[in-house]
């Protein structure tokens, strides 16, 4: 039936595409450099539609449309800067030239590339784009879900966090305009992984490090996600979001002349009707509820000069009982959650002259938890932290950046009746420069210098990258690094008597990039030292590796409105840490992960439809009847996921609706197993339901984004 529905699909398709082929403009032309010579491969589209050609090796173009009016043709060709000019269609045959002027900052100048991941709109690199992640099928709407199908990315379903390279969720960092966030996740519940709090919307680039990242940033010894928020919107628009799990809107306000603006949001989650529907394996007392809002203000001051603010808060509740293994007369483990966390951050940038860059931001945070289990536990931590730093500009390319960082951290909890409270002033110093020679070679070299008062300890961090133009589209890069981070607070409760713990990296990458296609093909070696042990008593005895390689591809053109990735990580890891007798896998790690993510996009009925397979190879873990130390593994991991989404408008505003469905087959995906304390009895750690579903309608209202729809799909 599926078959015989995208057969008639594509028959209307066919249908409409012969239909409008009549009474067309034949648009033709050439493409030169300033030197007159001709330009092959040069892109051109009539923008805001699907119409267009690429130029031969000749340089000349030609193509139809049936598009009337006056529209502007876009000429793009990596190496040059991007032309446009203004055309009329009306039936009479229309010939342009474009000189296309060479650029430097564009691929034809290498870039540091080893162990990162860029996904901002502005770089040739785009990997991930905001309308990327929220149409992944399998992602659902959340950064992480998306960031999980790039290579370097591990799924660990019942643990939030994002695992990068045999690394643990805690050692991945998410860093908001410079700024590190402490609880990027929504709160722990009993092997169920987290969401992400924030909406992909809210950033326009995207960088994704899975090691070797600048040393602007530190104490994470994996990995890092940077992400930097709007700027201002293009024009005023408010929103509202219906769902199967709840309701959301807000407004966006800009003011006339365009230099200021200020928003809010407000959504309210409710799973009752959901899990009415898709039964879960948790017993729910109370059923989850989520209430959440934000505020925004920006404020330009010149065309590089801007303030940006941006606050949310988010309160939950929700309550239910699992069995207890050791239970012989059925008892339920109950667990109660109360959450209350919010988040704010306000940044600074200005530019003074040509040379000079000022970065200032602020932010603080804070996370409450009320948990009734078995036990009573209360928990509060807060973050206040701001960061300085200044670039210098050299020549056309070379700068050098330079900073530091303040971070006041609490953390208070309360175990049944014993009482804990901590607290760390956190100092960071940091320089680094980028040396380029010529247009084939550049190196990044820099150092961080960080201080804590809880542990009385100072580290030495320096870093270094380097890479090389291999051909037109092709990049060599190697990186070093030190990276140290403090001990997770449930250690530092027990002792503070500990070292800083820490990994070094070592990445070799090759990288292609050109209109069609992305290919990314990495090997790296991670050292671990100074781990935590618990026994015999806390030290800093654990150590371990972790080493592998990665390969990405990604095509947007081979197949029309076809956009396809595949990514492919091997890692091979021990590590003796915290509790573990010996040196072997960890339980968060698997040695084989892979993904596919297919999207079709349909531009005559403005629906898109999305497909993904992720895979990973089984997961260690503890038998108490094996002798051999987590020596037993999981059955290997596999979920096909399927989403579609169709574009229209109702009374006036822009609307989406969109539907998604993960793991459709029902494969039986097992984390985990939890034993009695003799041994004798075990169950599963599963998901909480086999499959998961999502349907929504976003409506907005005074901003149609039907051109960042065709734009994404270009």
């Amino acid at each position: 039936m599926k078959s015989n529905s995208l057969r008639i699909l594509f028959s209307f398709t066919g249908l409409f595409l012969f239909i409008f082929s009549s009474a067309t403009t034949t648009v033709s032309g050439s493409v030169i450099n300033v030197k007159g010579e001709p330009v092959p491969f040069a892109n051109l589209i009539l923008k805001d539609t699907y119409d267009g050609a690429s130029s031969d090796d000749k340089g000349n173009f030609s193509f139809t449309t049936d598009e009337t009016g006056t529209l502007t043709l876009i000429c793009r060709c990596i190496g040059y800067l991007e032309e446009s000019q203004q055309i009329t269609l009306n039936g009479t045959d229309v010939k342009v030239k474009f000189v296309l002027h060479p650029t430097v900052n564009e691929l034809d100048v290498v870039t540091i590339s080893a162990g990162t991941i860029e996904a901002s709109d502005e770089r040739r690199t785009t990997v991930l784009k905001p309308l990327d992640i929220v149409t992944t099928a399998g992602g659902n709407g959340d950064i992480y879900g998306a960031v999980q199908t790039l290579p370097g990315a591990t799924r660990v379903g019942d643990q939030e966090g994002l695992f990068v390279r045999g690394g643990t969720g805690a050692e991945t960092k998410t860093i908001i305009d410079g700024l590190n966030v402490n609880n990027p996740f929504y709160s722990s519940l009993p092997d169920v992984a987290a969401r992400g709090r924030f909406s992909p919307f809210l950033f326009k680039g995207t960088v994704f490090s899975t090691g070797g990242y600048s040393a602007q940033y530190g104490q994470a010894l994996s990995s890092a996600l940077v992400l930097e928020t709007q700027d201002l919107p293009d024009q005023s628009e408010s929103s509202l979001a219906f769902s199967s799990v709840g309701v959301g809107g807000g407004h966006n306000h800009l003011w006339a002349d365009k230099n200021m603006s200020a928003g809010f949001d407000l959504n309210y989650t409710n799973l009752a009707p959901y899990f009415w529907a898709v039964p879960q394996k948790q017993q729910y007392t109370k059923m989850p509820q989520f209430l959440g809002g934000s505020v925004n203000f920006r404020k330009k001051f010149s065309d590089t000069d801007i303030l940006k603010f941006y606050g949310y808060f988010n309160y939950s509740n929700l309550g239910f009982k699992r069995p207890d293994i050791d239970s012989t007369d059925g008892y339920m483990i109950p667990f109660e959650l109360q959450n209350s966390d919010g988040y704010t951050n306000l940044s600074y940038r200005k530019y003074y002259g040509e040379k000079w860059r000022l970065d200032v931001a602020a932010s603080t945070a804070f996370d409450h938890n009320a948990i009734n289990t078995t036990d009573t536990i209360r928990s509060y931590d807060a973050l206040s932290q701001g960061k300085i730093m200044g670039t210098r500009n050299f020549l056309a390319r070379d700068q050098f950046r330079f900073g530091g960082e303040y971070q006041y951290a609490t953390d208070k909890g309360r175990y049944n009746f014993y009482n804990n409270y901590m607290f760390d002033n956190f100092m960071a110093g940091f320089a680094e420069s980028d040396i380029f020679l010529g247009t084939k070679f550049v190196a990044r070299l820099g150092g961080r210098f960080e201080h804590s008062s809880l542990l009385n300890k100072n580290d030495v961090a320096p870093r270094a990258s380097l890479a090389m133009k291999a051909g037109k589209n092709n990049q060599l890069s190697m990186a070093y690094g030190d990276f140290y981070q403090k001990p997770s607070n449930d250690i530092l409760y027990a002792t503070t008597s500990l070292n800083f713990e820490k990994a070094t990296h070592y990445i070799l990458s090759f990288q292609h990039v050109d209109d069609s296609i992305t290919l990314r093909v990495e090997a790296y070696y991670k050292k671990y030292e100074d781990l935590v042990k618990f026994y015999p008593l806390y030290n800093n005895d654990g150590h371990g590796y972790a080493q592998g390689f990665d390969v990405f591809w990604r095509d947007k053109k081979t197949f029309n409105n076809v956009d396809y990735w595949i990514s492919y990580t091997y890692v091979d890891t021990k590590r003796i840490y915290r509790d573990m007798p010996i040196e072997t896998m960890p339980t968060f790690a698997t040695t084989h992960n892979a993904s596919i993510v297919v999207k079709k996009f349909f531009p005559k009925i403005m629906t898109s439809v999305g497909c993904s397979y992720f895979y990973s190879s089984g997961r260690p873990y503890y038998n108490p009847n094996n002798p051999v130390y987590l020596a037993d593994k999981t059955y290997d991991f596999n979920s096909f996921n399927m989403n579609a989404s169709y574009i229209t408008k109702i009374a006036g505003a822009f609307t989406v609706f969109v539907i998604s469905v993960t793991n459709v087959p029902g494969f039986n995906n097992v984390y985990g197993y939890r034993y009695s304390y003799d041994g004798l009895n075990r169950e599963a750690i599963i998901p909480p339901a086999k499959r998961s579903f999502f349907l929504g309608m976003f409506m907005s209202f005074g901003t149609d984004r039907t051109k960042d729809v065709i734009n994404n799909n270009n």
